[in-house]
């Protein structure tokens, strides 16, 4: 699908529609499997790679009932062996996670995704998985998928340092230390997302955190010694990674105003937010309940002009909402900078390259580090540009698209995350599918 976006006039925006949080609905479909009772979950995400999970959860033997309000996910007695392969789409949390609690379950699993999904290293979770006893083998020593995982349900347990703070390889050790012989010890040089142990507390699970001296967080896992969680009942907030990119609508258009309502707030997924805040938008963060997770809704106030921004601490934080974050600095008063995000070389698609090279189409001053780039903010001029296979660069040159019209191609990709994306862009500005 090629999507044609069309320069904006100012505008306001009051939204309780923002895609229900992509993360949280990952975990809650997998999480759902190590309890003995139904769980309840209101407003999954629809997008393809979280039903992609949910299809896994079910190939494991996960019964779903689809009941007004929400899903009733029915957990077997044991994870089946499955007859087929496991598809994980473009799901990169999907295939990390599930390679963690796989490798704790008695069977042959063999897990594989699409074009994109199949590039991704694989190594960072398959190598710590491999030294407590886990067998996975897959192409180039385990590092891309295909996978196939040999269950083990005897893996030891495990004092690991990991040298990157990542969530999902945080969440695949973790739950494989649920099932381990023996109490387990995690260690990340920063706090990355911390959804699965939050989630995983409140079904019971024996999980304590702390910070060290220096900084390191440390995770203490104590073995389930066969026994199940309590089950979910949760109702998923929206995605505050895909409420930033009208964060950023609003932010590039002068002098207008936005709420964004029943927004996740965890810290670790706000951090994009106060970025704006550095470049001067104005940003209220309004808490309206506390179970699970801090929500709550966010009030957002663009300036005259944006300045420019300097981006290296925490990039744990926001490493998915830096290609938005690019646009705002290319709107900028200034050159701006990321720097720290290596990580970006190996997500959906190399988002350093992609970012910059269409930044360059667009008439914007730009220039690739080995570990970020560099914008001089201008005049962002209407391009073509690539989608890369990637919905966040899809979306983010959507929304530049609100200064000077925009046409990216396979933006189809959008609904990887954020279905309702373009129903919402639509009723700020015009666009065209074609």
């Amino acid at each position: 699908m090629k999507l044609k976006v069309f320069k904006s006039r100012q505008f306001t925006l009051d939204t309780d529609r923002i895609a229900a949080d992509k993360s949280i609905s990952h975990r809650c479909a997998i999480f759902s499997l190590l309890s003995d009772k139904p769980s309840f979950v209101c407003n999954y995400l629809e997008g393809e790679d979280t039903l992609d999970t949910l299809n896994i959860a079910q190939k494991l033997g996960l019964k779903v009932q689809r009941e007004q309000g929400g899903l009733r996910l029915i957990p077997p007695l044991k994870i089946a062996e499955p007859d087929t392969i496991l598809y994980c789409g473009n799901a990169g949390t999907a295939i990390r996670l599930y390679l963690g609690l796989l490798s704790a379950q008695q069977g042959i699993f063999v897990l594989s995704g699409d074009e994109y999904l199949n590039k991704r290293p694989m190594k960072r979770v398959t190598q710590p998985l491999k030294s407590i006893g886990a067998e996975i083998i897959g192409r180039e020593e385990g590092n891309f998928a295909p996978l196939v995982v040999l269950g083990n349900e005897k893996l030891k347990n495990f004092d690991y340092t990991s040298k990157i703070p990542s969530a999902q390889v945080k969440s695949a050790m973790i739950l494989s230390a649920l099932f381990a012989q023996g109490d387990s010890l995690y260690r990340e040089p920063e706090l990355s997302r911390d959804h699965s142990e939050r989630i995983l507390k409140g079904m019971g699970a024996p999980i304590e955190s702390k910070t060290l001296e220096n900084g390191t967080i440390e995770i203490k896992i104590q073995s389930l010694q066969g026994s199940k969680l309590d089950c979910l009942d949760m109702e998923i907030p929206a995605d505050p990674s895909s409420a930033f990119f009208f964060a950023l609508a609003i932010a590039i258009t002068p002098n207008t105003q936005g709420i964004l309502r029943n927004v996740l707030l965890n810290k670790t997924r706000i951090e994009a937010f106060k970025v704006l805040e550095q470049m001067g938008v104005k940003i209220q963060y309004n808490l309206t309940s506390e179970t699970y997770e801090s929500i709550g809704d966010i009030e957002i106030t663009a300036p005259s002009s944006l300045k420019a921004v300097e981006v290296s601490q925490n990039i744990a934080w926001l490493i998915d909402e830096i290609p938005a974050i690019a646009i705002a600095m290319a709107c900028a008063n200034g050159i701006s900078r990321v720097t720290q995000a290596k990580e970006l070389r190996v997500k959906e698609t190399d988002r350093i390259c992609a970012v910059v090279e269409n930044l360059k189409l667009c008439g914007i001053e730009a220039k690739e580090l080995d570990d970020g780039f560099e914008i001089v903010g201008g005049e962002l001029q209407s391009a073509c540009v690539k989608s890369f296979g990637d919905h966040r660069i899809a979306m983010s040159f959507a929304i530049a698209g609100l200064v000077c019209g925009m046409e990216i191609e396979n933006a189809e990709y959008i609904n990887v995350s954020f279905p309702n994306f373009l129903e919402i862009l639509e009723s700020i500005t015009s666009i065209e599918r074609n």
